[in-house]
């Protein structure tokens, strides 16, 4: 595996089947860790309905870990029902640094991004205009630009903690 996407899943704050059918991992708003239908490796060479169909022109060596939530999302004014939780949040974080460790995968930019950032770097896919991740209402003081950077932040933060 050569990378992590991260998503929300614009649901509710536990995963559904389809859910799971779509991520690798989900983490609900209480912080629990689901597995998805498929195990990470299935993404080494998607293919047709055996693997997780995260990311729209990158699943191929991708894992998808979404959080559960922000169902309605306008904008920050308008962040409709189940936001992400700070719980949530840092469960997601550790478990993006313990992958990164498993699979040995450094945290960069393109190598940990959400699936925003992979959108606007891929704008010829399904995946241009996605906006998960653009808002955390946990730290609503983090500007969509800086999402990013403040997740690697975290999840090197959590990774260091593991040595």
């Amino acid at each position: 595996m050569k990378r992590i996407i991260i998503h929300w899943t614009a649901g509710g704050a536990v995963p559904n089947v389809h859910e799971k059918n779509c991520y690798h991992y989900l983490i609900d708003s209480l912080g629990k860790i689901y597995e998805g239908t498929f195990k990470p490796q299935a993404n080494e060479h998607c293919l047709k309905g055996q693997y997780a169909a995260h990311t729209g022109g990158g699943n191929t060596g991708s894992i998808g870990v979404s959080l559960c939530g922000m169902q309605g999302f306008k904008n920050k004014n308008n962040i409709g029902i189940y936001p992400i939780t700070k719980v949530q949040f840092e469960a997601a974080m550790q478990l993006c640094a313990k992958l990164c460790k498993e699979f040995n995968i450094q945290i960069t930019k393109n190598t940990v991004l959400t699936h925003y950032e992979f959108g606007l770097t891929h704008p010829s896919t399904t995946s241009a205009g996605k906006i998960d991740i653009i808002y955390l209402p946990p730290y609503s003081w983090v500007e969509k630009e800086s999402i990013g950077d403040f997740i690697r932040t975290k999840i090197r933060w959590y990774f260091q903690k593991l040595n």
